[in-house]
């Protein structure tokens, strides 16, 4: 998947992320459930609405936090398979 990059995103609700690629496919990606299934200080504040909706675009990926919090390989939200 070489130069694959986010060039959208949008909070879709449920702490889900709508996402558009630069290969034009889109995919809707639950964080929520990510977050639940590994829990973790620096992820769990991201279960707040309100902290969730905070995500920007950088180089390409979807972020939350100041210092990249969290993040996901480009390849598993392409899929929509975040591990």
């Amino acid at each position: 998947m070489d130069n694959l990059y986010i060039v959208k995103a949008e909070n879709a609700g449920n702490l889900t992320v709508s996402l558009t690629f630069s290969d034009n496919t889109t995919q809707n990606v639950d964080i929520g459930d990510f977050i639940r299934r590994h829990p973790h200080p620096q992820y769990n504040k991201y279960l707040d609405p309100r902290k969730f909706s905070r995500f920007t675009i950088e180089h390409g990926n979807v972020v939350w936090g100041k210092n990249w919090d969290l993040i996901f390989p480009i390849d598993q939200i392409h899929t929509g398979k975040i591990q």
